[in-house]
């Protein structure tokens, strides 16, 4: 076996797993206001910008070889239904027109959450006096925020919610709206991690009560996850989602072996983090360490990686 481990060039010819920037999401943080560039503490090298700034950043990530992006919104204000994230000119339906106007090439995809928008933090709104998010209320806005974003131009939405039937309301009313073309990427194994902590930061999305172990997934069961990939499938899902990723490869294959659907994994801010605070230590060498977790994700099963390295690591591929 070693006989062709010998030279690099022989490597490469066997080599079973690929990884290169057309594999590679980059999140974007867009918040209102005007000239802003506000680096996250939690996530070095990692910014909120206003719509202007997030347009300039789209420039590097684009000229970087990265051809598609996922937008969070950070709204200048938050209420109990969070309103903002159904809101035509909210602030992720401007900056999706203004990043398709300067980048018609460019894959916007949108998250479609209530987190971000929410008083409370949570990812579905409360019936009044309750103290459960109601799930079908909650799908109502989700939908709702879905068909805004795809009205702004979204390449595609990405629900995180974790609600029950969210998927089956979304894909319907996009299809009813005009927008049957928009593909749909569900978040359909989204654990309750603790690995979000850096991202909760930079979406100001902590829960002001409670947590979200009532809806999302217990990181203790995986073939929950192969259900939740099969229901969501049959709802009209075009894409599957697993997150956090290198805390759960074994969900990403067994996911993709038993659905052989189009996988993506969402390498969370904690894992970003934990990265970046080894390498400023220096204990890990960044740029192999970087590239051996993304192509552990991609021999897993994965065919697109969500990444806050996707912008640094294109380069290195």
């Amino acid at each position: 076996m070693r006989r062709l481990r010998r030279t690099a060039s022989l490597r490469g010819l066997v080599r079973e797993t690929e990884l290169a920037p057309a594999h590679l999401i980059q999140p974007m943080f867009v918040v209102a206001g005007e000239g802003v560039s506000e680096e996250i503490p939690s996530m070095p090298g990692i910014s909120r910008y206003s719509i202007s700034n997030l347009v300039a950043e789209a420039d590097e990530i684009a000229e970087a070889g990265i051809g598609a992006v996922i937008v969070f919104g950070i709204p200048s204000s938050k209420d109990e239904v969070g309103s903002g994230a159904y809101d035509p000119e909210g602030i992720v339906q401007m900056a999706v027109r203004a990043l398709k106007e300067a980048h018609p090439d460019l894959t916007v995809i949108t998250d479609v959450c209530l987190c971000e928008y929410t008083s409370h933090g949570h990812c579905g709104v409360f019936r009044e006096g309750g103290t459960e998010v109601d799930n079908d209320l909650s799908v109502e806005l989700l939908a709702k925020t879905a068909i805004s974003h795809a009205d702004a131009g979204a390449d595609a939405v990405a629900p995180s919610d974790m609600m029950d039937g969210r998927v089956g309301v979304i894909r319907f009313q996009l299809d009813e709206e005009g927008h049957a073309d928009t593909p749909l990427i569900a978040y359909s194994a989204k654990y309750a991690s603790s690995f979000y902590e850096p991202f909760r930061v930079a979406a100001e999305s902590t829960p002001e009560f409670g947590d979200r172990r009532g809806y999302q997934m217990d990181p203790a069961n995986a073939a929950e996850a192969v259900r939740e990939a099969q229901l969501d499938l049959e709802e009209g899902a075009d894409m599957l989602m697993v997150k956090p990723a290198l805390p759960y490869l074994d969900v990403v294959r067994r996911v993709k072996e038993a659905t052989g659907a189009p996988l993506a994994a969402y390498q969370v801010g904690g894992e970003y983090a934990m990265l970046k605070a080894a390498v400023e230590r220096g204990w890990l060498d960044e740029r192999a360490a970087v590239l051996e977790t993304l192509t552990a994700i991609r021999r897993a099963g994965a065919d697109a990686i969500i990444t806050y390295y996707a912008k640094e690591a294109a380069p290195w591929l």
